[in-house]
């Protein structure tokens, strides 16, 4: 790997810039919300509805697979006709379509809203993780998209700590309306603060035609290999985790309560890591910091597989296990963007983004069938471990792959 967006002119930290990355961060803060929105409302919807909890696989899923769909075929709309204006367009379709997911009546219903709320995610976070690529500053990248990334972490957190009372407070459809109607006011902020592309991005005059099969042949063929693998496995067992361990905890003798605060247990464990490899990663340790971070999170599960159920080891651990995972998956992306010039940036992130809802679809539907047939929460564990040791395979590729 040759080309670094690093060798291209970026700008230093100035005020303007600041603000341009919060609004990044606010943007992916929704989304780290959105995905958590309705793991954390199932049991909650599972009662009022009197539908038993494992047969939302295919809803937990619904949205990942949008994000997928999305990623690929509306992501590269920034690139035709501007990112500022696809991401302003994503973000209003994203709170009228949270909001809509409170009429939900029946798990169709739900597959429905979901899918449509990730095919708007999946045009616009490609787009935004770009733009905080190309506005890094030398020798910053990994840092800069790491912090704007943790709006998803940031998001996360706040669902697990206000699902409580929220549902108290308007029940589980309250879950889905008050943070749609906030969205909503976030694309007036970004129609009003967010800068124009004229001024912040590059030219597009001299795109190549066709960024898809840029990225799908030497030399950035077997990097995109790896960075969809590697984004995908890690995206597998996050979703399995995510989706699944508020359903699980109660099992093990966990309150609903203790098993939604699970949830901001783990996104916080990935602030932790995530800024701790972001530092590594602007050194030059990338494969040293993802081996040792993916070797911890396997003992970890290890541990969960075989503990007695106890509140204190057993969240000790999720922070560990769960929030290596998010970490890690944080700064994929960052890993990665280096290799790939900024008029094809968009699409290598789209299309890293739509393979890996191959494996963020499966993992809440591993879940799912794991639970549907009986499986007690250390065997669900246990499960956890597969996909990261893929993962830590993987990542002793990516030598290889910096050489291609």
């Amino acid at each position: 790997m040759t080309h670094s967006l690093d060798t291209d002119v970026a700008p230093a930290f100035t005020p303007r810039l600041i603000l341009s990355l919060f609004l990044c961060g606010v943007i992916l803060f929704v989304d780290g919300y959105d995905l958590a929105a309705l793991p954390l409302a199932l049991p909650h919807i599972a009662v009022a509805l009197d539908i038993p909890a494992a047969r939302f696989g295919f809803a937990l899923s619904a949205v990942l697979l949008g994000l997928g769909v999305g990623a690929v075929l509306l992501a590269p709309l920034g690139d035709r006709f501007g990112h500022r204006r696809t991401i302003i367009v994503s973000v209003i379709c994203i709170g009228l379509l949270t909001m809509a997911t409170a009429s939900g009546t029946s798990i169709g219903s739900f597959i429905v809203w979901r899918l449509l709320t990730g095919l708007a995610l999946g045009a616009c976070l490609p787009n935004v993780t770009a733009l905080a690529a190309i506005w890094a500053p030398p020798g910053r990248r990994a840092s800069t998209l790491t912090i704007v990334s943790l709006g998803i972490s940031f998001g996360a957190i706040i669902a697990g700590l206000i699902a409580p009372p929220l549902v108290a407070l308007g029940g589980w459809r309250a879950l889905f309306l008050l943070p749609g109607a906030a969205t909503l006011l976030l694309a007036v902020a970004l129609f009003l603060l967010f800068p124009t592309e004229q001024k912040m991005t590059p030219s597009t005059s001299d795109k190549p035609a066709r960024p898809l099969a840029r990225i799908l042949t030497k030399p950035l063929r077997f990097p995109t290999i790896i960075f969809a693998l590697l984004y995908g496995f890690n995206a597998f067992g996050l979703y399995l985790v995510i989706s699944w361990t508020p359903t699980v905890l109660p099992q093990a003798g966990f309150t609903l309560d203790q098993a939604a605060r699970s949830i901001t247990i783990i996104q916080s464990g990935g602030l932790v890591v995530a800024l701790a490899l972001a530092w590594l990663l602007d050194r030059g340790h990338a494969v040293l910091a993802l081996v040792a971070s993916y070797a911890t999170i396997i003992a970890a599960f290890a541990l969960l597989a075989t503990l007695p159920a106890d509140p204190l080891h057993w969240n000790l651990l999720l922070l560990i296990a769960g929030g290596g995972i998010v970490g890690v998956h944080l700064c994929i992306v960052a890993v990665v963007t280096g290799v790939f010039p900024p008029d094809c940036l968009a699409t290598a992130i789209g299309f890293g983004v739509a393979v890996a809802r191959i494996g963020a679809i499966g993992g809440p539907l591993a879940g799912g069938w794991l639970i549907s047939h009986g499986a007690e929460p250390n065997h669900f564990f246990l499960f956890a471990i597969l996909p990261m040791a893929l993962c830590l395979l993987i990542t002793l590729a990516l030598p290889a792959a910096r050489r291609a």
